[in-house]
């Protein structure tokens, strides 16, 4: 039996403003919406172009205060072959990414930016 990742969820506060870091940061596309309004919430699936893989952002449409990430949630990662370029086109469009970084001080190979609610997304070297 194989299976396959298709997605992961988070949820988010500001649907559009969530949307729209993760279409600027990371040039991802949206896949689809569904809208559920007698049941109060909207699901927006993003996807890198070309790839499989979809983030889902869930807004529930009362949720009132931010949302505890918990001591349990580390990150999302995405790919990049130029990880310089990547990071300085952040910082010009000013998401505050953090200092490219190696494991145990080796080589740089990663750097973090972190969204609109809170959650990191590791910026890693392909």
């Amino acid at each position: 039996m194989d299976y396959t990742m298709i997605h992961s969820c988070i949820r988010v506060m500001d649907l559009e403003k969530s949307t729209r870091f993760y279409q600027q940061a990371f040039g991802f596309e949206l896949a689809r919406r569904l809208d559920f309004p007698e049941h109060k919430f909207t699901l927006a699936y993003l996807r890198a172009p070309g790839g499989p893989f979809e983030l889902e952002l869930t807004w529930n449409h009362d949720q009132k205060e931010p949302y505890e990430l918990g001591n349990g949630y580390s990150h999302l990662a995405v790919g990049v072959s130029d990880l310089e370029a990547s990071h300085r086109r952040h910082e010009e469009l000013g998401l505050g990414p953090k200092p490219l970084k190696g494991l145990a001080g080796g080589e740089a190979r990663f750097y973090f930016l972190t969204d609109p609610d809170g959650y990191l997304v590791e910026v890693v070297r392909t």
